[in-house]
């Protein structure tokens, strides 16, 4: 069981990105297994904001042609969406009592440590460093 991370998909997205074939490989390989892979609606909707972006993207996807790549991935067999439950606040509290130091940018990478404590999850796919200050996590290079 494993999250995938924003920055894989968009790597897998973008054609121009050096990393393009590595991560698209891996999302298709994940794509077609039957075993437990996440995401959560927070990872999504950067996604979108990201590979929509002017700055971001060279020729930046119109949001249908976002969505489209996302309800491809919705539609793999090991595929969930992981949601907060009513421990959330729970586990969030413990979280922030025990990472005192984050803010800013660091709350969504913690939504997303929140979601996968809560669930029980402690593999991320990623290439987003700030994923280590979570000691509870278990971060991935994909391509490291």
């Amino acid at each position: 069981m494993f999250v995938v991370d924003t920055n894989v998909l968009v790597y897998a997205a973008d054609q121009d990105s050096p990393l393009h074939t590595r991560c698209r490989e891996l999302l298709e390989q994940w794509r077609g297994q039957a075993s437990a892979w996440f995401l959560t609606w927070g990872i999504v909707y950067e996604f979108l904001r990201v590979c929509t972006h002017p700055r971001v993207f060279r020729a930046p996807w119109t949001a249908g042609h976002a969505w489209s790549f996302v309800e491809a991935l919705l539609a793999s067999p090991g595929l969930s969406i992981l949601a907060a439950t009513k421990r959330h606040s729970r586990v969030a509290a413990e979280v922030m009592r025990e990472i005192p130091h984050l803010s800013g940018n660091l709350m969504h990478d913690a939504q997303t440590a929140v979601l996968m404590r809560e669930h029980g999850i402690r593999r991320v796919i990623t290439r987003d460093t700030d994923f280590h200050r979570f000691p509870f996590l278990e971060p991935i290079d994909p391509v490291g």
